[in-house]
């Protein structure tokens, strides 16, 4: 899911906000002030729990010299399963952060299990990003309500939650702040064992979508770099620009919404839809409704994974993490990064002032390979110098990115559009993901599977953001690389140095390349041509491969009037 773009010049924002505060009853409503912000921090780490207890075990089982141990999460099933195995394991703490969490049927099971945590008395803290809890997602806020819960939104937006539009014509006049978006994605139990990666919450990124699915990777960390997890969510957590929901919404309010979405359904229902219960997704019928069906079952079972079982691979990392401060706490505040450094656990790690910065570090360090997955790839004047430096070095650069139909936000497919000639006369092996997949069974959507395209396939949607480099260090996290990631939303990156979880994703994205993924090369006339997928059955495209006139229309309209640093 792509964040928002960067509004017009500054004069432009100002009159649109007179104006919106004329048109609108909600106009120009502002934040509250002065709302108390108690500090809370996570889970002391002597405190013992059964999952502090299981990690010790799993380490002395593996003889593992590294205090820390990486399971990659391949697919709908481990990423939900994990997330649901935490939950249910958790005895003390629950801390989860994300930019989006969705309304749907898959965060509805995770969340009812989050409340069951609660009500055992465990403590449970939720970090959202503000921009999507609106409408029908604004109803995941009546969390803030539970008993046990605290619910915290990060970076506003002043106004009601009925639409998004309203909304932000509403903070126009704050058009800069309000394009910061916290993009960072945690899931830590009892500060022990811990998600991050691209994955937000909602069916789409589950399997479960019905027009299209994200296709992602995370990692479960286990062990003391948990503890550098937590510290990046409790200084996001205790900063100024997190406001406690209590004080954006009232209870008659997310009432009000209820409402609203309960008599849509039932509209929905007059007109031949089935009706939902409240607080449910509305089902789909006939054919849709055993499609659905057969999908779920091939996505995942609902049960929680065997932490016992799962193998964990112990290894030196490190954590970077932007800083809360990279988002200004008001408009008159200064916009530039200043990014908490990380805390190297073992080994040479690069420093860089925000997470794409050490990345760029990273790349400036390889010798032999880099194997990038970025879906938003819009590389600005450093990161391209970075690959030129790398390719005349020797190193060899492959970057899978979404095609035109798959990208989610076409918009940013003109940036990436624009550079694709510079980068490929540099060197740089460009591979562009097939919309239509057979399978999104696999993180990196690889096309060999048969059964979900019996269950009726949808779009993938690459959401993977991943680095290898020279087969021996592996990133995972939410960053892109495109000019967004690195100068304007918070991000977070885990980095592993690690052989056997290098050779594991290298695989992965390997048996994507072949399978799922167009190839970009320039003919002998200088033409670009996409390469089709090995055994895929497809003739090589001469022009943006499964898109539509619409699609390559925009492409060719915006592409020559957006700046890089809009998309």
């Amino acid at each position: 899911m792509r964040p928002p773009l960067r509004q017009p010049a500054p004069a432009m924002p100002r009159m649109f906000a007179a104006l919106a505060c004329a048109l609108f009853m909600t106009a120009c409503a502002g934040l509250p002030q002065d709302v108390p912000r108690p500090e809370s921090h996570a889970l002391a780490a002597t405190q013992r729990t059964a999952l502090h207890t299981l990690v010790d075990q799993r380490r002395q089982q593996a003889g593992a010299q590294a205090a820390s141990g990486f399971a990659l999460l391949d697919g709908p099933q481990a990423a939900y399963g994990s997330r649901l195995a935490l939950v249910e394991a958790a005895q003390k703490t629950l801390d989860l952060q994300y930019y989006a969490v969705h309304a749907d049927a898959s965060s509805a099971r995770l969340l009812r299990a989050v409340r069951d945590a609660a009500g055992r008395g465990v403590r449970v803290r939720i970090l959202l990003d503000d921009f999507h809890s609106v409408g029908r997602n604004a109803l995941v806020l009546q969390l803030a309500y539970v008993p046990n819960i605290e619910m915290r939104l990060f970076n506003p937006l002043a106004g009601g939650r009925q639409s998004t539009v309203r909304r932000v014509l509403n903070s126009l006049g704050d058009a800069k702040r309000i394009q910061q978006r916290m993009h960072n994605k945690l899931f830590i139990a009892d500060n022990i064992l811990g998600i991050t990666g691209g994955r937000n919450l909602g069916d789409a990124y589950f399997g479960l979508g019905d027009a299209g699915n994200f296709v992602d990777l995370d990692v479960l960390a286990a062990g003391p770099v948990v503890r550098e997890m937590s510290k990046s969510f409790d200084s996001y957590w205790n900063n100024e620009r997190a406001y406690p929901a209590p004080a954006l919404v009232t209870p008659e309010e997310l009432a009000a919404l209820r409402r609203s979405e309960r008599e849509g359904a039932g509209a929905a229902h007059a007109e031949g839809a089935p009706r939902p219960p409240d607080g449910e997704p509305r089902p789909a019928s006939g054919g849709d409704a055993r499609q659905r069906a057969q999908r779920v079952a091939l996505a995942w079972d609902q049960k929680a994974m065997d932490l016992q079982t799962l193998p964990f691979v112990w290894a030196p990392s490190a954590l970077l993490a932007d800083a809360p401060g990279k988002i200004p706490a008001d408009a008159g505040a200064a916009a530039g990064p200043t990014p908490e450094r990380p805390t190297p656990a073992h080994g040479e790690l690069p420093e860089g002032e925000t997470v794409v910065d050490g990345l760029l570090h990273l790349i400036a360090q390889a010798r032999r390979d880099l194997l990038i997955i970025s879906p938003y790839f819009v590389p600005g004047d450093d990161m391209k110098k970075a690959f030129a430096d790398a390719r005349q070095r020797g190193v060899r650069i492959r970057v899978l990115t979404n095609s035109l139909a798959s990208n989610d936000a076409p918009i940013a497919h003109v940036g990436y559009a624009r550079h694709r000639m510079d980068l490929l006369d540099a060197g740089v092996e460009l591979y562009e993901m097939r919309s239509e997949q057979a399978s999104v069974g696999s993180a990196l959507g690889s096309a060999g599977g048969s059964g979900a395209g019996a269950a009726g396939a949808s779009r993938a949607m690459l959401h993977s953001k991943v680095l290898v480099r020279d087969d021996r260090l592996l990133v995972v996290g939410s960053m892109n690389l495109d000019l967004r990631s690195q100068l304007q939303n918070t991000e977070i990156a885990l980095l592993i140095r690690s052989r056997e979880l290098s050779r594991q994703a290298t695989e992965l994205i390997e048996r994507s390349l072949r399978e799922g993924a167009w190839r970009v090369e320039r003919d002998k006339n200088g033409r670009l041509v996409w390469r089709a997928p090995a055994g895929s059955g497809l003739q090589d495209a001469r022009r943006e491969p499964d898109s539509s006139l619409g699609l390559r229309l925009l492409l060719r309209v915006i592409g020559p009037l957006a700046p890089d640093e809009m998309l």
